[in-house]
């Protein structure tokens, strides 16, 4: 019996360089193992109980999610702040770094911290067990890294606000800055002495970015 390949989401003409530059990637991110476009859901779930990696899945292809220790420090002191606001506001629940969503049909994203409300959950409950909720968070945050590129959260940007986010965090720690996007075309700077407000998806929520970096870096100096 002739040996039968798995059906490829992408083109079958295309080169390793078209699929880079189509994901907007480096090379060593991108998983040769399931082949590139053959990829699914279960194949992130797998990955990270074997490896401990956390990939996303993106037109079939599992693409490595950049970490580093600062940036985590970031995504935790952001929970702590938004755990402290949903305790007096318990409007929804909270994720970390590892909280997978299929944010569109056969895509899965996996932002640093993410918000959902719980009505968004069925039951208002919060999934539990290996699974992949399909829902695209109602806030988003992303802590940018060396390892990101543009062309990457550009199109992380959109899915995000097609998924239904309405509201999406852009922090870098490089120039201690953020970007507070309400879609993929309307933004707000705000610098280290400036405040991130939750508007309509957290109401009454304001930090200042400052005080963000304050937490993440105590002890730092000691």
């Amino acid at each position: 019996m002739a040996a039968t390949s798995s059906p490829t989401l992408l083109p079958l003409d295309w080169s390793l360089g078209d699929l880079l530059k189509h994901l907007g990637v480096p090379a060593d991110r991108v998983a040769a193992n399931p082949p590139p476009g053959t990829a699914t859901e279960n194949d992130v779930l797998e990955v990270y109980s074997r490896t401990g990696r956390l990939c996303e899945l993106v037109e079939g292809v599992l693409v490595e999610k950049p970490m580093g220790w600062y940036e985590s420090t970031l995504a935790a002191a952001l929970i702590y702040f938004l755990h402290a606001y949903l305790e007096k506001h318990p409007l929804g629940m909270v994720a970390g770094e590892a909280g997978t969503l299929k944010i569109l049909p056969g895509q899965v994203r996996i932002p640093d911290v993410s918000f959902v409300r719980w009505e968004r959950f069925p039951g208002r409950r919060a999934p539990r067990g290996h699974l992949i909720p399909a829902v695209a968070p109602d806030l988003a945050v992303e802590i940018l890294s060396e390892g990101n590129t543009e062309q990457e959260m550009d199109r992380k940007l959109r899915e995000y606000f097609e998924g239904g986010s309405r509201l999406v965090w852009y922090i870098d720690p490089q120039t201690r800055s953020a970007r507070v996007y309400t879609s993929p075309t309307q933004f707000t700077a705000v610098a280290e002495d400036g405040m991130l407000d939750g508007g309509d998806v957290l109401p009454g929520f304001q930090l200042r970015l400052g005080d963000l970096f304050a937490r993440a870096e105590q002890g730092a100096d000691a």
